[in-house]
């Protein structure tokens, strides 16, 4: 099987597309909302589906997973997914919207955190479509929540998948809150992905 190498500069630029993203959503977010939102993103690491499987139930621990799935399809076609443990899903909608009104929390969570990930995963595939000149067709965004164990048991997730883990902090009014945005693709994609990079920043 095919495996994918990268080095501290390829990594270091693939870090920088996705924190210019990241900003690029956080300024959408800022216009819209009336709290201040910054976004970065700290740390990138690209992981099998095995090791994945392992840092995911580590995030998770004993809660679930509220995640924004964004499918896309081009020269590299995979799936971009915000995720965070439900609980810190729950607890960034509070600061994001009024609960006095006694609507479904359920409905409520689940509506706005779609926006906010459809907001924040465009910022990063947009970034990555303008500065590597890639072109994507993309599928309406998806909520989902489930457990780890069955999340990992995606279709998206196979023994040919890689994953591209960018640890993402959001700040909202001082509070940092805590979520993670995966590129899933398979190993063809994240090499031509890679050497796209190299050409566009000259790290041959």
């Amino acid at each position: 099987m095919d495996k994918v190498s990268i080095s501290h500069e390829q990594l270091e630029a693939v870090k920088e597309l996705c924190n210019i993203g990241v900003g690029r959503g956080a300024s959408v977010l800022n216009t819209m909302l009336s709290s201040h939102i910054s976004l970065n993103v700290p740390d990138v690491q690209i992981l099998s589906s095995n090791e994945f499987r392992d840092e995911l139930k580590s995030f998770a621990k004993d809660s679930s997973i509220s995640s924004v799935s964004l499918a896309f399809q081009g020269k590299i076609s995979g799936s971009a997914q915000l995720m965070f443990p439900t609980e810190t899903a729950s607890s960034l909608v509070s600061v994001l919207v009024d609960e006095s009104d006694e609507l479904d929390m359920d409905a409520l969570r689940a509506g706005t955190f779609c926006e906010v990930g459809n907001i924040v995963l465009n910022g990063v595939m947009g970034s990555i479509s303008n500065i590597l000149g890639l072109t994507f067709d993309y599928s309406v965004p998806e909520y989902i929540e489930a457990n780890p164990e069955n999340f990992i048991q995606k279709p998206a997730l196979n023994e040919n998948s890689h994953v591209l883990l960018a640890k993402t902090r959001f700040t909202i009014d001082e509070l940092d809150i805590e979520g993670d945005i995966a590129l899933f693709m398979r190993i063809g994609a994240i090499n031509i992905l890679i050497e796209t990079i190299e050409k566009k920043f000259d790290l041959l």
